[in-house]
């Protein structure tokens, strides 16, 4: 009998998820941290952080974003060119009139991966639509709201 249970191509393969802001009753963080996982393949009894074994997930609706406090207005991104006086300080408003409320979630998710080589390949399988039209239906197999619940395992 083989010692390596679940090793097999089919646990391996990459499965497109899709998630509907809208429908979703989560925050921007616990969204993009569930996202984050699913990236980086951590729901899979396979996973390894060094090898990319993560899904595509693909997130609709992304105008319905929403944020607790006063974060709209107060949360600051910052970007550094590295010269003297090119410090970039934008609130979270502005990005989202600028480029759309997908970036938000882009960045969410960008800074919950780890820093290493595999964070542009993971981010590269995120696809954020602010509408609810994407050209992914085809390939869509698990929706975040259908997936059933866990049963408890029972005590021994």
């Amino acid at each position: 009998m083989s010692q390596k249970i679940g090793q097999s191509g089919l646990a391996f393969a990459r499965l497109w998820h899709h998630v509907d802001v809208a429908r979703e009753q989560r925050t921007l963080g616990r969204l993009a941290s569930s996202i984050a996982i699913t990236l980086m393949g951590k729901h899979k009894p396979v996973y390894h952080p060094s090898m990319d074994c993560g899904d595509y997930v693909v997130v609709t609706n992304a105008q319905d974003l929403q944020v607790t406090g006063k974060k709209w207005e107060q949360k600051t991104y910052w970007s550094h060119s590295g010269r003297p006086g090119h410090l970039k300080l934008r609130t979270m408003e502005t990005i989202a009139t600028n480029k759309g409320h997908s970036e938000l979630l882009r960045k969410a998710v960008s800074g919950m991966l780890p820093k290493n080589r595999l964070r542009k390949v993971r981010l590269a399988r995120l696809k954020v639509f602010d509408g609810s039209e994407h050209p992914y239906k085809q390939n869509i197999v698990a929706f975040a709201d259908e997936q059933a619940e866990q049963p408890a395992r029972p005590s021994a």
